[in-house]
């Protein structure tokens, strides 16, 4: 039942009772503001976990109470569950901090964030006929007082047809719930009444028609383990369909249904086949020419440093990281992969499911080099050995890192070019958050952009503009050449000096040889 308790500017929480739609809340919402993806277990189920919270607006004609139904139009196919927890404003609020803003939400209860995948695709993401049809937001039957719980520490389940196929709690949110009320605080008012549905946990799906679909919230922790009780709903059929003349019709795909259904194996799809994609996106990149490859595989590093800095071009080693194996060449194209000191909220929205890390692991094309900026931190591993596999089954020429290795010998033994500032046990997340790809970084004290040529051996690894590579090439090889006859004439017995570097007379025997060879 609503509690009688109340707050300072806080409604008495009466319903209005004209109408049953909103017989669960305080009085008709003024807006019903809901998260698009919230939860771990939903962003790994997804893939992907958003770095700051997003939202989109319901109608609140949407609303519905318990023991309603809700309609799945005639046509359409993917009519889906997501169990909330729902957070019903208590008084107004408007810029307050993370801190104080659990004392502006007056309640909380359960929700059913119904959605039909049908009708998203023109929608780009607001929703609006997918999620806002009338019964698409059942709340209640209770509410629970906010003062009563800790919003860390709620719990929502969902039952289709009596089986349990949600269960998590708010502590398995990337953004926690005063968060999410002060981030919509500073960008407008949320007034007394106002509802926010606060994303929903993995285990989402598909309903029929005759499907019972029943939300509980709860905090079990706490003092009587106040709970919203069960919102429950029943699937009927529609019978009218949708104008072509009006607007655009229900439509699906593959990519809507695995979405709906939450995989493509629950929506009865075969796994998908990447390997076309990938092929066409490898095929599409930069490739360093065969010739300009061989001929920097002959030049040592330090031949082509000096020749970079003739031109300019002081800061283009890599310093810190030595090779693991020193008798192998590095030569490739660079992709970049930029980590961010860990922070642990940072790390909980980016470090697990299919992070930074994994997706330039998976990316990595033949010929290209794991170029990764790690700050210089040692402190941890920045990629084992699976990962190498991952690269050296990709056909990448090598990995260059200016933090740690984990799993090194594991790492040596598979045989891939790596360079590294040493070796260390820990995981990445005890000094490493895995942010983006394929961009622009710092890698040991030099800047890295993705396409630059990286060339390595024994001495380290440099940097090479790909617009300067044949001229720099080019001339190495020519002072490799020069360097190589001085050698010679120094061992035959010849004093340094005037040799090295050559006066005009030697200059002239070396133009000589030269003709002749």
């Amino acid at each position: 039942m609503i509690s009688d308790q109340t707050r300072s500017g806080q409604t008495t929480g009466t319903p209005e009772p004209q109408d049953p739609r909103f017989a669960a809340l305080p009085c008709r919402p003024g807006k019903v503001i809901a998260v698009h993806l919230s939860y771990a277990s939903r962003a790994d189920q997804r893939g992907r976990r958003p770095a700051a919270p997003s939202y989109f607006l319901k109608p609140s004609s949407s609303v519905a109470p318990s023991q309603g139904t809700v309609e799945r139009p005639a046509g359409t196919e993917l009519l889906a569950f997501e169990g909330e927890v729902a957070l019903v404003i208590g008084r107004p609020a408007r810029h307050v901090t993370e801190k104080e803003a659990w004392s502006y939400v007056g309640w909380v209860t359960a929700a059913n964030d119904l959605g039909l995948y049908d009708l998203r695709a023109n929608d780009k993401g607001s929703n609006t006929r997918s999620k806002g049809r009338d019964g698409y937001t059942p709340v209640g039957p209770e509410l629970v007082d906010a003062r009563l719980v800790d919003p860390a520490a709620l719990r929502v389940r969902t039952w289709v047809n009596d089986e349990l196929v949600q269960d998590d709690t708010t502590a398995g949110l990337i953004f926690s719930l005063p968060q999410i009320v002060a981030d919509l605080a500073q960008h407008l008012t949320l007034e007394t009444g106002d509802v926010i549905l606060t994303g929903t946990p993995s285990g989402s799906s598909v309903l029929a028609p005759g499907d019972v679909v029943e939300v509980e919230v709860d905090a079990p922790a706490a003092e009587g383990a106040p709970t919203s009780g069960r919102l429950v709903t029943t699937v009927v059929q529609g019978e009218g369909g949708f104008d072509p003349e009006l607007g655009s019709l229900p439509a699906v795909d593959d990519t809507q249904r695995a979405e709906a259904w939450g995989s493509r194996e629950a929506a009865g799809l075969p796994a998908e086949d990447t390997s076309s994609a990938r092929e066409h996106e490898v095929a599409t990149r930069p490739a360093l020419d065969p010739d300009l490859h061989e001929r920097l595989l002959q030049v040592p590093v330090a031949g082509l440093s000096q020749q970079l800095r003739q031109r300019g071009l002081d800061n283009v080693t890599i310093d810190g990281v030595r090779p693991l194996h020193p008798g192998a060449k590095l030569v490739g194209l660079a992709r970049t992969l930029r980590f961010v000191p860990n922070r642990e909220d940072l790390f909980r929205s980016h470090g697990g499911g299919y992070n930074a890390q994994k997706r330039a692991f998976d990316a990595v094309g033949e010929g290209e080099v794991i170029v990764i900026e790690a700050r210089g931190e040692t402190g941890s591993g920045t990629l084992g050995d699976i990962l190498a596999i991952r690269a050296h089954a990709n056909g990448a020429a090598g990995i260059v890192t200016d933090g740690g290795v984990r799993d090194y010998d594991a790492v040596a033994a598979v045989g891939i070019p790596v360079y590294s500032a040493g070796a260390h046990p820990a995981v990445l997340g005890r000094r490493h958050v895995p942010w983006d790809h394929d961009l622009t970084i710092a890698c040991g004290g030099t800047t890295v952009q993705p396409g630059d040529i990286l060339v390595g051996d024994a001495d380290g690894v440099v940097v090479i503009p790909p617009s300067l590579a044949e001229e720099v090439v080019d001339a190495a090889l020519a002072k490799e050449a020069e360097d190589a006859w001085v050698a010679d004439r120094v061992a035959e017995g010849h004093p340094v000096d005037g040799l090295f570097p050559m006066n005009a007379e030697w200059r002239a025997r070396y133009d000589a040889w030269r003709e002749q060879s």
